[in-house]
């Protein structure tokens, strides 16, 4: 299960009627998600019904809350698919329910793609889009160090230690230190706005299209590369960890198109691809150990996903070293 706080009808019907969208037909909780509480939200207003939305925050305090809020709003605005917040009467869309931060949104057409199914046309269209929402951040005003970046992994690499084997602890220590070293690197590595977590389940299709970009909540200042990396490593490997050519092949090369790499990301690419392996090998072996996350609110219904699916990437990685085209 993955609604982590439940609300009431009455919860729904005195936060929804501060917004000027209708009112309460029916709600849904929302199976799947990992990090935070969603709800389908069933409006009628002039006799038509719409949906929406509702998303409560597990892990954030209303002071994180604004990057999000505004992030959202300024890349909705330069065309990218990715759902922003409405506002109330009063012109405010940030709110809290249960004590937790609370955003409406609007639901999007299409439809998830199950891994399995996952084509290089499929890849295509993320890559294309992924280079248009970076490019669309350029500007973007707002920095925002990654709630689990480099400082978040160092740390958790050693808290974790106890709970592994020898092996497994030097695998995440190295690669720890590794990415340190590329970050030493004067290669002026492209940063900006990066999504943080496009996995496939984050993403609507309409056909082999892209229909919507979901889930921003882990969007930070990062390299844009590596944001890049995590697709890859999700929508191009098969189940033994191996990749797959033509889908990554399609991925990298419609990125390319919209966002042309650097010299130096050809550099940091192979390290990058590891890197982003190891960082959510690192957090899905936390909650496997039952060790508790400072800011988790949801308790014992955490969903949990298999940290051996992002070893065995890495350790692919590690052995079959990618390249950029160009």
């Amino acid at each position: 299960m993955a609604v982590y706080t439940q609300l009431s009808q009455q919860d729904f019907t005195q936060l929804l009627g501060q917004f000027p969208l209708g009112t309460l037909v029916r709600f849904k909780g929302i199976d799947g998600g990992i990090e935070n509480t969603n709800y389908f939200v069933t409006l009628s207003k002039d006799g038509n019904e719409a949906e929406y939305v509702l998303t409560l925050f597990e892990e954030f305090t209303m002071e994180d809350m604004p990057f999000f809020v505004e992030l959202t709003t300024w890349l909705a605005e330069r065309g990218i698919a990715l759902p922003s917040p409405f506002k109330d009467k009063h012109g405010i869309a940030l709110k809290k329910i249960h004590n937790r931060p609370a955003l409406l949104q609007p639901k999007f057409e299409g439809s998830h793609v199950a891994k399995a199914d996952l084509t290089p046309a499929h890849c295509a269209s993320i890559g294309a889009h992924l280079a248009r929402f970076h490019v669309a951040g350029e500007n973007f005003y707002l920095r925002r160090q990654a709630h689990r970046g480099v400082f978040w992994w160092r740390r958790e690499s050693q808290n974790i230690a106890r709970f592994l084997t020898e092996e497994d602890n030097a695998l995440l220590k190295s690669e720890v230190a590794l990415f340190d070293e590329l970050r030493e690197q004067p290669w002026g590595l492209p940063m900006g706005v990066v999504h943080g977590d496009l996995f496939h389940d984050n993403a609507l299709f309409i056909g082999d299209e892209v229909s919507a970009i979901l889930d921003v909540y882990n969007a930070a200042t990062a390299f844009l590369l590596f944001d890049l990396a995590i697709v890859a490593n999700d929508w191009c490997t098969r189940t033994d960890g191996s990749v797959d050519p033509e889908r990554e092949s399609a991925l990298l090369a419609a990125y390319n198109r919209e966002r042309p790499f650097t010299d130096n990301e050809h550099k940091a690419w192979p390290q990058l691809t590891r890197t982003a392996a190891m960082r959510f090998w690192l957090s899905r072996l936390i909650p496997a150990c039952g060790i508790e996350q400072a800011n988790r609110q949801g308790g014992s219904d955490m969903v949990l996903k298999d940290p051996d699916e992002l070893k065995r990437i890495l350790l692919y990685r590690i052995a079959n070293p990618s390249q950029l085209p160009g």
